[in-house]
């Protein structure tokens, strides 16, 4: 890479909430890196619809299309397809990082969704990291009744309320991982029996580590 070059970060998202809060999070790991960000929400309601596999073509367009340095692919239902295109540059999915930490010590861990999508594409990526490490944690997975119909009308406090109230709920595990990156917020003041973890500022730094 040419030094003399900005280093440009490009982010493939599903919704527009996204855009602000991954660059206030750009702006704290790394002040400078131009962030360029692309939002398709037809991808995430096709995935929905036809499976992550049937996009993937689409998904493999708008990566090549950023033209940045690196590219990261912030929804979960479709990273797995994002991480397997040839781009030229190193292409990552947000939920990578969170998953090897999740699995990492071994216990029993429980996926929280707010979307029925993303379960498959977060328990095989669980599935991976495991097998990475040489663990073999019990996974298991719960949809957050209502959360998504909230996210959907734009009441994002209503639905981090009910994903904090999930959370609470949440005993005899070891870990938490929250696979919709809109659900970050949740874990602050979260009362869980568990360590909880999200994936943006993680996956963030991993996909700044390429640059």
């Amino acid at each position: 890479m040419n030094d003399e070059r900005p280093t440009r970060l490009g982010l493939l998202h599903t919704s527009p909430v996204h855009v602000a809060a991954f660059d206030a999070l750009a702006a704290e790991e790394a002040p400078g890196v131009e962030i360029v960000h692309v939002v398709r929400a037809d991808l995430l309601a096709d995935a929905r619809r036809q499976g992550p596999e049937a996009v993937a073509d689409r998904v493999a367009q708008a990566v090549r299309g950023l033209s940045t340095d690196a590219v990261l692919c912030t929804c979960s239902t479709i990273g797995a397809v994002a991480e397997e295109v040839d781009a030229g540059v190193p292409v990552l999915r947000l939920d990578r990082p969170m998953a090897a930490e999740a699995v990492s010590g071994g216990g029993p861990v429980l996926v929280l969704a707010a979307l029925e999508s993303t379960v498959v594409p977060t328990l095989e990526l669980l599935a991976e990291e495991a097998g990475r490490a040489g663990t073999a944690p019990k996974v298991e997975a719960r949809i957050v009744a209502g959360a998504w119909e909230r996210f959907e009308a734009s009441d994002t406090e209503g639905y981090l309320d009910l994903v904090r109230a999930e959370l609470g709920r949440v005993h005899d595990v070891a870990v938490v991982v929250l696979a919709q990156a809109s659900m970050a917020p949740a874990a602050d003041g979260a009362r869980a029996g568990a360590a909880v973890l999200s994936s943006p500022r993680t996956g963030l730094r991993a996909a700044l580590a390429q640059r």
